[in-house]
């Protein structure tokens, strides 16, 4: 067995977005999601740190290929969702609340099929540079 290493990519994104859910009042959705269901949206600076771990190519000496991946996350990801309102704009949010964490498992789930199954995949998505969600979870 090689040796495994995992590298990681950062990249970046604003969207503005509004949690609530469509079942609920209100006056639920304020006390549940506060400031961040008002009905005229807010945005976010999202940081997205993407982590692959795998045994090192002993032919490329990459685990994965950086510029592969960094192409990759701006096709799928940078050029869906930047500079986007996620609940109006996107086919991905306009029935799913876009909570970080459901933004963290779309954006999972639009790069994985496009990484090698024997690669782990795993996602940190900031929303601020305090709040931040991993998918999948350990």
């Amino acid at each position: 067995m090689g040796e495994r290493v995992s590298v990681y990519r950062r990249e970046h994104f604003n969207a503005a977005h509004r949690l609530f859910n469509r079942e609920w009042s209100d006056d639920l959705n304020t006390k549940v999601f506060g400031k961040c269901s008002l009905p005229h949206y807010h945005g976010h600076n999202y940081e997205l740190e993407i982590k692959v771990t795998g045994d090192v190519d002993p032919r490329t000496g990459f685990v994965m290929d950086m510029k592969v991946l960094s192409e990759l996350v701006q096709e799928q990801v940078v050029e869906r969702f930047d500079h986007k309102n996620l609940n109006l704009d996107t086919k991905e949010f306009r029935e799913l609340n876009p909570t970080a964490e459901n933004i963290a498992i779309v954006i999972y789930r639009l790069l994985r099929p496009y990484i090698d199954n024997q690669l782990d995949l795993k996602l940190r998505l900031y929303e601020t540079p305090r709040n931040y969600v991993e998918y999948p979870a350990e």
